[in-house]
């Protein structure tokens, strides 16, 4: 997908980074040309600020969009991922972990998945960043009980991981 995304946006630069911070963002375009997240419509104003460019390159950006079927078909279908528990876990009573990864990511979620339920703990999220927009993604696990510290060398053992964080 970025492949496709950057041979269409290339040239513009602040169309791409509109088109980024709409999938970090899950906002999703419909035919009519306007911006939603879920059934939320979004002012092109308030994506022009949060993408750092002026509000007539959210325009441009979704007249390329939706003249572009490839790119229509992606960017009709995004769905918000729903709330991350990261902000509030030690509110209610969750544990963080945050695991940096390098360029061999492969299998890392599955190793720590593995790995808690060695342990008995229960994951109730898990949101990895994407490897084609990060150097190093951070693999971020809520679970049902705080992280003991300890297992923080058992997660370094894991093959591509760089760094963790108990939070």
């Amino acid at each position: 997908m970025w492949e496709s995304l950057n041979s269409k946006f290339s040239k513009y630069p602040a169309r791409m980074a509109v088109a980024k911070k709409m999938i970090e963002l899950g906002l999703r375009v419909s035919p009519d040309k306007k911006i939603y997240c879920g059934d939320l419509k979004i002012s092109d104003s308030a994506l022009a600020i949060a993408a750092d460019v002026d509000r007539r390159v959210i325009k441009s950006t979704v007249n390329v969009i939706v003249n572009d079927d490839e790119l229509l078909e992606v960017f009709s279908n995004i769905l918000p991922a729903g709330t991350l528990l990261k902000n509030i876990a030690k509110n209610l009573g969750l544990g963080v972990v945050e695991i940096e990864a390098g360029e061999d990511s492969k299998g890392v979620l599955a190793a720590s998945a593995l790995l808690m339920s060695e342990h008995n703990i229960d994951i109730r999220q898990a949101y990895a960043g994407d490897t084609q927009l990060q150097d190093n993604p951070v693999l971020t696990i809520i679970t049902e009980i705080p992280i003991p510290g300890d297992l923080i060398n058992e997660f370094l053992k894991i093959k591509g991981v760089l760094k963790v964080s108990v939070l």
